[in-house]
């Protein structure tokens, strides 16, 4: 995926759902990982053109693991002329050493979630773009069914009331495929992920059956994403208008 590509894609999602204002202050969430990198890649540049300013941070919620050597992000934020901040936490030691947490994913992505937005607040910010694609809600939908018993996935844009924080996903038009193309293409400087439970999870089980059922059945991704996008899910209405 070509650079103006994904242009394309993240300013589509960001008119349909009326992602950001004139004057947003926007923290982008950085893993490290492939999908976070590539939404600040879209951002960064979506700043010079897009008809509404804003301005961003990149954001990194360090757990507190052991060689996390975050120094080619930091080259990559001076590079594309956006603010970096780590957030040094002891989650890690407080859901693998404290808790002995036997599922620890659930906890540590709220306690994830928590610092980052409190730090958002912090430096000024009223939104929080997170790194989820097309495949991130579709895996989403299908754990909400076979562990909740709900048609359900996160919306495109949610305001939490607690931290008065906007929370926006404008990678939700962009296939993983895609994501891992911009990846290669752009040799983006991936940071491996030190938690012990990393591809160990539910979500990586519904990863790999999602990915076999699209085998199997060419183009059923997208057509359960179209699903999820006129299911009537409170928060996917396009414009206002469901």
């Amino acid at each position: 995926m070509k650079l103006q590509q994904l242009y394309s894609y993240v300013r589509q999602a960001i008119d349909d759902y009326q992602m950001i204002a004139d004057g947003d202050q926007i923290a982008v969430g950085i893993s490290g990982g492939k999908d976070s990198l590539t939404l600040l890649y879209a951002l960064s540049g979506l700043r010079r053109f897009y008809p509404k300013k804003f301005e961003l941070a990149a954001l990194t919620v360090d757990l507190g693991f052991d060689h996390y050597d975050l120094s080619e992000i930091r080259q990559l934020c001076k590079t594309l002329d956006v603010e970096y901040h780590v957030i040094k936490t002891k989650i890690g030691e407080i859901v693998f050493e404290e808790r002995k947490e036997s599922s620890p994913c659930a906890l540590c992505a709220k306690m994830r979630k928590g610092a980052l937005n409190d730090y958002a607040r912090q430096i000024g910010c009223n939104k929080v773009a997170y790194a989820h694609h097309m495949d991130d809600i579709i895996e989403t939908m299908f754990l909400s069914m076979f562990y909740e018993g709900q048609f359900y996935s996160f919306a495109p844009v949610t305001h939490l009331d607690r931290s008065g924080i906007t929370v926006i996903r404008p990678l939700m038009y962009v296939p993983e495929a895609n994501v891992i193309g911009f990846l290669h293409k752009y040799h983006l400087p991936l940071v491996k992920n030190p938690c012990p439970a990393d591809g160990e999870t539910k979500r990586e089980y519904v990863k790999q059956l999602v990915r076999q059922i699209n085998l199997e059945n060419p183009g059923v991704k997208k057509r359960i994403f179209h699903a999820i996008c006129t299911g009537r899910i409170e928060g996917w209405n396009i414009n206002g208008k469901q």
